[in-house]
């Protein structure tokens, strides 16, 4: 009997320890989230923390207490029609920039399939360029780049004096146009890696059925491709939703009379502009739990289809 239990025991031991269900797997997870919670999960409680507070200088300075006052910031700011405007305007701008970014990212990413090795090369390093750009530095350049007077388009266009940043449209689009210059090399070299990997076999036997290179493409490459399509979304919407130094840099603050804000903006210039630190803290965690639903309906919509990331 003895001898008979054993393997039994030893066997469920190992189910326990190693098999999918088991807590081994997390172990290796460890030292990440050693590192990332306490530098990401005291900021956050931190944030959590000042806005349920009436938190102002006067508080900050030690003048008068800090009161607690619950939702009051958040009634505050849900109440506030300049708040929801320039909520909805970050999540078109936004859309608008995931949607362009993954558009360049991903043509750029099939153009350096078909060309030669210098084109690739030389594409590749462009884009690294671009990627390894500070935001601040890259704002700056295109900023002098639109200069109504002095900038290099308006030269080549023959429309000296033409101010690319009075008009809030136009503003968003160069400063989106800029966004996209910094986020679209991310995008190019993870899909073109993806398509890199995608067995030529497939695609032989895809062309032998008579599908042409748009079908291959759509049908074959971008359905193996999702969980990578699906990663590079979620970065992008993140990235692009919590924008901040090409709106702040490139439009002054956020544009003419604040045509330009938007919620990251919004948020600064509420805590350090007018020093409400516990209304631009509940701004924060709007803004946080907003990507974190986000992201958590996408994943959920992946795994509905079968795929795993």
């Amino acid at each position: 009997m003895t001898a008979a239990a054993t393997p039994v025991a030893a066997r469920r031991r190992a189910r326990t320890t190693r098999g999918p269900g088991g807590p081994r797997p997390w172990l290796y997870l460890l030292p990440a989230l050693a590192v990332l919670v306490p530098l990401f999960g005291y900021p956050i409680y931190m944030l959590g923390l000042l806005s349920v507070f009436d938190y102002r200088q006067a508080q900050v300075s030690g003048g008068q207490p800090t009161t607690f006052v619950g939702f009051g910031n958040y009634a505050t700011l849900f109440g506030d029609a300049r708040f929801w405007s320039v909520l909805l305007q970050t999540v078109g701008f936004a859309a608008a920039l995931v949607v362009a970014t993954l558009a360049v990212g991903a043509a750029l990413a099939v153009l350096m399939t078909r060309v030669g090795t210098v084109p690739r090369a030389a594409l590749s390093l462009a884009a690294l360029g671009a990627w390894a750009a500070p935001a601040m530095t890259g704002s700056t350049v295109w900023m002098f780049l639109f200069d109504a007077d002095l900038g290099l388009v308006n030269q080549v266009l023959g429309m000296e004096g033409f101010n690319w940043f009075f008009d809030r449209w136009v503003a968003f689009g160069v400063v989106g146009a800029t966004v996209v210059w910094h986020s679209f090399p991310f995008v190019m070299v993870t899909l073109y890696a993806g398509i890199q990997a995608v067995p030529g076999s497939v695609l032989e036997a895809a062309a032998l059925d008579g599908a042409s290179a748009w079908q291959s493409f759509r049908r074959v490459i971008v359905p193996m491709l999702r969980p990578l399509i699906t990663i590079v979304v979620i970065q992008s919407v993140i990235w692009d939703f919590k924008i901040f130094t090409q709106i702040y840099v490139m439009t002054n603050g956020g544009g003419i009379a604040g045509q330009n804000t938007v919620l990251n903006v919004y948020a600064y210039q509420t805590a350090f502009g007018s020093s409400e630190y516990g209304l631009g803290s509940a701004i924060g965690v709007v803004m946080t739990s907003i990507l974190l639903v986000v992201t958590m309906f996408y994943i959920r919509a992946l795994h509905r289809t079968g795929e795993r990331l």
